[in-house]
């Protein structure tokens, strides 16, 4: 009986079984099928972009040559870049507070800061809309101060998330290395910048692409606190949709999907050498 006895498997051994590589294989046919459809369809030669007419690149053409749709992916990026910045300086400072210090009321104020992640999206855009009409925001500033608005609202609900990321970071950190540091002679900045900032940077860099990616992706938060001349990309992409789903839309998209996976790429890349050269 021994010589038929099934060894049990290892955890990581469960990947190389058949039904396994079948269910991740459905799974990422589910997820990246659509996009890869888009892609495809930006490359129609077809108005109507659903029959396949034959292959032709003169929707990129028409989309890159189109001001307003560029001037949108521009505005785009411009507010995904701040608003990453601005996270990144308070989601860390706001998950090294909670994560270091006791003081009262510190359950409210880590309740309070994960309210944008929990309220929906719809809320946040009507509260933000209420908000910069009662302060009243300037709606005529020049480029990119124009943009303050939406920043500032996407800098709301963006924060949040890298606070998350960088304290789950911060839970596994010993905390004895620091104190060893500053028993060495090092000031606390030292110890911070030395010690405890290489130990955030996975998180900073996993938090800043998280960061980008909300604010790029944003359409209900920015549809209520953009002004009457300054539209983003998604707020375009819709208004282009409301008419018809046309290769030129497919287009536009397949470059902000493009871009977006490039500069993914580039991050995760540089995490790998910041890792290595830490080692």
């Amino acid at each position: 009986m021994a010589l038929f006895a099934r060894t049990p498997r290892a955890p990581l051994e469960y990947t190389r079984t058949l039904w396994m590589r079948a269910w991740v294989g459905a799974v990422m046919v589910f997820l990246y099928a659509p996009l890869l459809v888009l892609m495809i369809f930006s490359f129609n030669d077809s108005k109507r972009n659903v029959v396949w007419r034959g292959f032709t690149t003169k929707y990129y053409e028409k989309a890159l040559n189109n001001d307003t749709l560029v001037e949108a992916l521009l505005n785009s990026l411009t507010i995904a870049a701040l608003a990453t910045l601005a996270s990144l300086v308070i989601g860390s400072m706001a998950a090294i507070m909670l994560w270091r210090f006791r003081f009262p009321w510190k359950g409210a104020v880590d309740g309070t800061i994960s309210l944008p992640i929990i309220v929906p999206e719809i809320c946040l855009g009507v509260a933000m809309l209420i908000f910069f009409a009662w302060i009243e925001w300037p709606n005529n500033l020049i480029w990119p101060l124009n943009l303050g608005a939406i920043t500032i609202a996407h800098i709301t609900f963006c924060f949040p998330f890298v606070t998350m990321v960088v304290r789950s970071r911060l839970a596994s950190f010993n905390k004895e290395e620091e104190e060893a540091a500053k028993d060495l002679g090092a000031s606390d900045w030292q110890a911070f910048k030395d010690v405890l900032l290489p130990h955030m940077r996975p998180s900073l860099v996993a938090g800043a692409l998280l960061a980008f990616t909300l604010s790029l992706d944003d359409f209900v938060i920015t549809f209520f606190t953009s002004g009457p001349d300054t539209i983003t990309f998604p707020v375009k992409v819709y208004s282009m949709v409301r008419f018809s789903v046309t290769p030129e839309v497919n287009a536009a998209s397949t470059i902000l999907i493009v871009l977006t996976v490039v500069l993914t790429a580039v991050a995760l890349r540089l995490q790998g050498k910041n890792i290595a050269v830490s080692h």
